[in-house]
């Protein structure tokens, strides 16, 4: 392996950096003086994320799918550290997606983790809540056991794909030696992010804005947490300079627990709507024998541990800066 060169110019690579939590983080990083280089092919992320900081000269842009992008080596070689955020987003396109939400997943990351092995530059992987999968545990745990639903339920592929980067990832941690950070993020909210691909809180304040129906899939008991967009970047950004987190695994969520129905009558609340609630079968709004998760409530304990730091923004407050009121 060639020796290795990490300047002190602070230059850090964002994959997805155009996207929801992608242009949040991209945004603290120039805040906070460094140098910002985005990948990002714009199938989920959108030019408009990076509308505020677009002229900033510390920032570049290319516009690429990871595994085709052939400067992709220069740029992790002058790289001091990789926020891998780059992935499928959403209910919707994993269930309608399936074949893209693999590929897209098993390339790009191998891709990316193969060129940082060969510069060693630490590697940040942004995992998913979904691969704690059908388990019935009241909180999870970053050792839980995980129990992933059958392959014919597409609902799963995102899942087994985000796992995999994982075991790929942290393969090249024990094997390597590549500095490896693993988060699971666990829904995460906040300005900017779109109902567009399923996701539940930005799809019931675009309703309640029209005074528009409230569709609450299934009996609305299922419970989840939900995590400011800024919390969860705090995490990130605080796990980047942590260097006892390497080869570890850390959950980034709120804990704050509540039931979907809960959240539909606090969003028509807080934006003082007009709108109703309609319960939607989980077969008409996907596909029979969807399978979703009664409880998604993560175990803090290990972030604070590491961090002195766990995402403790009030839902309340969560649904009013979502709806940018």
């Amino acid at each position: 392996m060639r020796p290795t060169f990490h300047p002190p110019s602070s230059q850090i690579l964002v994959t997805g950096g155009a996207g929801f939590i992608g242009s949040h983080l991209v945004e603290r990083l120039l805040n906070d003086g460094h140098r910002v280089i985005v990948i990002d092919d714009f199938s989920t992320g959108s030019v408009q994320n990076l509308r505020n900081i677009k002229k900033n000269p510390r920032l570049k842009v290319i516009e690429s799918r990871i595994s085709e992008c052939k400067t992709l080596g220069k740029w992790v070689e002058k790289s001091a550290f990789i926020f891998h955020l780059a992935a499928t987003v959403g209910v919707d396109l994993v269930v309608k997606s399936a074949l893209r939400v693999l590929e897209s997943n098993f390339a790009e990351t191998q891709a990316l983790l193969e060129t940082a092995v060969r510069n060693s530059t630490p590697i940040l992987l942004t995992s998913t809540s979904e691969v704690y999968g059908k388990s019935a545990k009241s909180e999870f745990g970053e050792d839980d056991d995980l129990l992933i639903g059958p392959p014919n339920q597409s609902r799963w592929s995102y899942a087994c794909a985000k796992l995999s980067d994982e075991f790929f990832a942290l393969a090249c941690a024990r094997e390597k030696n590549l500095p490896v950070i693993v988060s699971r993020l666990f829904n995460t909210v906040g300005p900017r992010q779109t109902g567009r691909y399923g996701m539940v809180l930005p799809r019931f304040i675009a309703a309640a804005k029209e005074n528009k129906p409230l569709r609450v899939f299934g009996d609305g008991r299922q419970t989840r947490c939900f995590c400011l967009v800024s919390d969860a970047v705090e995490a990130l950004v605080r796990l980047k300079d942590c260097n006892s987190a390497h080869g570890e695994i850390f959950n980034i969520g709120g804990t704050e627990e509540v039931s979907i129905l809960e959240l539909a009558e606090l969003v028509i609340k807080t934006l003082n709507s007009n709108s109703r609630i309609e319960f939607v079968p989980y077969e008409k709004a996907y596909a029979p024998g969807f399978d979703d998760m009664r409880r998604r409530k993560p175990r803090m304990e290990k972030l604070e541990r590491f961090l002195n730091f766990c995402p403790q923004t009030p839902l309340v407050e969560i649904v009013s800066r979502t709806a940018e009121l």
